[in-house]
């Protein structure tokens, strides 16, 4: 597993996990984030869930769906949907590219993490393939072998 880095200056919000255990990550792209006001304070205290959450091309324009951002508690009437769409800022090249990646069959846009950078509000969103049962059996086992095999060096090295 890679070690963050110490001089990363990104302020990361929520991660999903699952993504690299469900799907294939075939490229990762950065993108803004328009919200409202609720939205970036609830994001700052650090409270966001993108386990459901997925991206969509809709006439020309990416859309970042089903991410729960809960209602920030200090709020008032003009509070939030805590599950509404959101528009992900993209430059039009990078949209027409997913887009025509993603209709290819079996691939997919979902979100890897939400941060805050420079204090904008960023997703990494990836375009990923679905993996098979027997794929992700094969992922489990591949990196059980590695903690073996990295354990049997540590505990040679102790040895001498």
């Amino acid at each position: 597993m890679a070690k963050k880095k110490v001089d990363d200056p990104r302020k990361i919000v929520a991660n999903n996990k699952k993504a690299r255990h469900d799907y294939v990550i075939e490229d990762v792209f950065e993108a803004g984030l328009v919200l409202s006001g609720t939205e970036v304070k609830a994001l700052r205290m650090g409270r966001a869930s993108l386990t459901d959450g997925y991206a969509a091309i809709d006439r020309g324009e990416a859309w970042l769906e089903n991410v729960h951002i809960p209602a920030y508690f200090q709020g008032t009437w003009n509070n939030h949907a805590p599950r509404r769409r959101r528009k992900l800022l993209l430059h039009r090249e990078e949209i027409a590219r997913l887009e025509s990646k993603s209709r290819e069959k079996g691939h997919t846009l979902i979100p890897l993490s939400l941060y805050f950078l420079d204090g904008r509000a960023k997703v990494e969103i990836a375009l990923a393939r679905g993996k098979k049962e027997y794929d992700k059996r094969q992922t489990l086992r591949e990196q059980q072998d590695m903690r073996e095999a990295q354990r049997a060096i540590r505990h040679k090295e102790m040895l001498g």
